[in-house]
């Protein structure tokens, strides 16, 4: 029998969609590479690696633990806690080597309380995401100079990040406008300071965002940004998601599958039940409004998603049998299911459904089929 779960991540695919990423930026633009989300749930220390070998030279994270797992797996290039690091945290992202962000006073005067060797300091800049950073290019530019002097701190960078460079150009244009001035005053000011703003979309929608580096998350997993299809961009899904056939059991008219009876066969019909469900990560809005692919066809998810299992619709006739693998999210044949095509059942994005897959479920590791 196959795994009751099972997540497949062809590193492989990793590594070439940091190449074609790579591919198009400007000159002299490097890459960063965004695992954070234990990488975006495909293993934040595998998909590092892959990264790096794909040609990414820096990696980011959201917080201080995740900087310390990379560290902790032997991963030893630059990486960026992209965060709010709170004064507890402030000892692990430290001891980990990691680049910190900063946008007030009062996170400085911590740092500097608590640097035992260089800390290397971005300086970020609210352009219109309205999350961190300051809206105050004065104050901006007061921070710079005030790492540059404080002891134990070193002035490293300056950023900021798009609220809609995936869905609204015109509003990114607006953001591009305000920080671009900034940016060109500090790197007057303090030559050989990195500044980076764009994100996956960003980076593919325009080259005016690359500045000195990117930050890409979710297209280096093969994931669109703009939930389209990502072959359109060139980038190929590093995830599968699977599962199996555990009973194939005939079903009459009037019998129901699943919780809430919210599946009753209208005629005879045999109903598969795979051993995945909401506590791995197939959302319960799946409940009557998903597929499956089974030995190369696709099958209506049907009843209610419970937290450990889900049934599916095989029709009147069958010749599927209990062992028979089964595909949530990948290609089975001729078909082919995407974490896009998911979203768009429920109504979200890609990044949900792939870091919404639950650690409960084992990640395989591979290289276009082969061993990692």
């Amino acid at each position: 029998m196959p795994l009751r779960a099972l997540a497949r991540v062809n590193l492989a695919a990793i590594e070439r969609n940091v190449t074609r990423l790579k591919r198009d930026l400007t000159p002299g633009t490097e890459l960063c590479a965004v695992v954070k989300a234990d990488g975006y749930g495909h293993g934040a220390a595998p998909a590092a690696a892959a990264a790096l070998a794909g040609g990414a030279s820096w990696l980011a994270v959201a917080t201080a633990d995740e900087a310390a797992e990379l560290r902790a797996a032997g991963i030893s290039p630059r990486v960026l806690v992209m965060g709010a690091i709170s004064d507890a945290e402030l000892a692990p992202a430290l001891a980990a080597d990691a680049d910190v962000v900063a946008w007030s006073e009062h996170f400085v005067s911590a740092l500097a309380a608590h640097a035992e060797r260089p800390v290397r300091v971005h300086v970020k800049l609210d352009s219109g995401m309205g999350r961190l950073g300051t809206r105050d290019a004065g104050e901006a530019l007061h921070l710079a100079e005030l790492i540059r002097v404080t002891p134990g701190l070193e002035l490293a960078g300056a950023m900021t990040h798009f609220a809609t460079a995936d869905d609204d150009p015109a509003f990114m244009a607006v953001q591009l406008a305000a920080f671009a001035p900034i940016a060109a005053d500090l790197r007057r000011r303090y030559p050989g300071i990195v500044v980076h703003a764009a994100n996956s979309a960003a980076t593919l929608r325009d080259p005016a965002t690359h500045f000195d580096l990117v930050r890409c998350g979710i297209a280096i997993y093969g994931l669109d940004p703009m939930q389209e299809d990502p072959r359109a961009r060139e980038l190929e899904p590093a995830l599968e998601l699977h599962s199996y056939l555990a009973a194939v059991k005939a079903t009459a008219p009037g019998q129901s599958a699943g919780y809430g009876r919210r599946f009753v066969a209208a005629g005879e019909t045999w109903i598969a039940t795979l051993p995945i469900g909401y506590g791995d990560g197939v959302r319960r809005a799946f409940s009557n409004n998903c597929e499956v692919l089974v030995a190369g066809r696709r099958y209506p998810l049907v009843g209610t998603v419970s937290m450990d299992n889900i049934t599916i619709d095989l029709g009147p006739e069958t010749d599927l049998e209990p062992g028979t693998p089964a595909t949530i999210i990948g290609t089975d044949g001729g078909e082919r299911q995407t974490a896009e095509t998911l979203a768009h059942l429920i109504a979200t994005i890609n990044y949900e459904i792939v870091c919404g897959i639950s650690r409960r479920v084992p990640r395989a590791y591979h290289r276009d089929g082969g061993p990692a």
